[in-house]
C-alpha cells in the first residue's frame, strides 16, 4: 500500500472516531429553538385526556382548580420532610429513568420535599409513559399518574415542571396578579382556547411574578397561527419567558414556603 493511500485511510478513520459523538450528541440533545410550553403542547395534541391549560388534568373530584386546603397538599413526617411516594413505570429505559430521577434531585438539595420510591403507601404518584405531559394539581389521594410520553416529555425541564404541578403550583401566567406583568393576547388565540388563560385564585405567597419561572407558559402557547404572541411581557415585552432549563430560585423559594421548609 503506497504512502497515499495510507494516509487516506488514517484521515478517514479519524473523521469517524470524531464524528461519532457529534452525531450521539445531537441524538440526546434538545432542540435549543423550543420552548418548553411548545414541547407539551405538542406532545398533548390529541391526548385522550381532558386537559385544562395545556397540561393540567380536569379534576374529577373537585369542582374547580382550587389548591389551598390541607388536602390538596402532601403531608410532613415529624422531620420536617415532605415524603411524596412515587412509581416509575418500566416501559421507561435506564437512561430515561436517570432523567427523571436526575429531575427530582433538585427538589431533594434544595427543598424539603423527598421523592421516595413507593412501598405500601396509600397516596403516591405513577409516573407514566400516557399520550402527552401532564399531571393533576397538587395531591389528589390514591394513585395518580405523571404522565411523562417517551417520544416528547422525558426532558429535565418538563418533569420538573410536571412534578410541581403535582405538588399543588400553578402555571405563572394564570396567577390571580398576573395582568400587572404581562398582556394575554386573546385576538391571538382562538375563542375555544381562551379557557386556558383564565386567571386563578393563587397564594403568590408574597414572592414576585417570575417570568424566569419553570411553570411559565412560552410566548405563543396556543396562538392561532405560527409565530403570533399570545403572551407579552410588561413593561418589557423582551423579557424572556418559557424556559425550560430547571427550576428557577423564585420556583423553590415557593416550594420551601407553601410547605414550610
Amino acid at each position: 500500500m503506497d504512502t497515499r493511500a495510507s494516509l487516506s485511510i488514517l484521515l478517514l478513520l479519524f473523521g469517524v472516531s470524531q464524528a461519532s459523538p457529534l452525531m450521539e450528541e445531537v441524538f440526546v440533545s434538545e432542540p435549543e429553538s423550543v420552548d418548553i410550553t411548545t414541547r407539551i403542547l405538542e406532545s398533548n395534541n390529541g391526548s385522550s385526556e381532558v386537559l385544562i391549560e395545556g397540561d393540567l388534568v380536569f379534576p374529577k373530584t373537585r369542582n374547580a382548580l382550587y389548591c389551598f386546603n390541607n388536602n390538596c397538599f402532601w403531608k410532613k413526617n415529624s422531620n420536617n420532610i415532605v415524603e411524596v411516594p412515587y412509581t416509575v413505570s418500566n416501559e421507561f429505559s435506564s437512561n430515561e429513568k436517570s432523567v427523571i430521577t436526575n429531575a427530582m434531585s433538585t427538589f431533594h438539595s434544595r427543598t424539603c420535599i423527598r421523592f421516595v420510591p413507593r412501598s405500601t403507601q396509600t397516596d403516591y404518584i405513577s409516573i407514566e409513559n400516557r399520550d402527552g405531559c401532564f399531571s393533576s394539581l397538587g395531591r389528589t389521594g390514591g394513585k395518580q399518574v405523571v404522565s411523562l410520553n417517551r417520544q416528547g416529555c422525558v426532558y429535565h425541564g418538563i418533569a420538573q415542571h410536571e412534578l410541581n404541578h403535582a405538588l399543588g403550583f400553578y402555571h405563572e401566567q394564570t396567577r390571580s396578579d398576573r395582568d400587572q406583568y404581562v398582556r394575554i393576547n386573546f385576538e391571538n388565540i382562538s375563542p375555544d382556547m381562551a379557557y386556558n388563560f383564565q386567571k386563578q385564585n393563587t397564594n403568590n405567597q408574597n414572592t414576585p411574578y417570575d417570568y424566569g419561572s419553570i411553570m411559565h407558559y412560552g410566548r405563543t402557547a396556543f396562538s392561532i397561527r405560527y409565530g403570533l404572541e399570545t403572551i407579552t411581557p410588561i413593561p418589557d415585552r423582551t423579557v424572556e419567558i418559557g424556559q425550560r432549563q430547571g427550576m428557577s430560585n423564585i420556583d423553590i423559594l415557593r416550594i420551601n414556603k407553601l410547605y414550610g421548609c
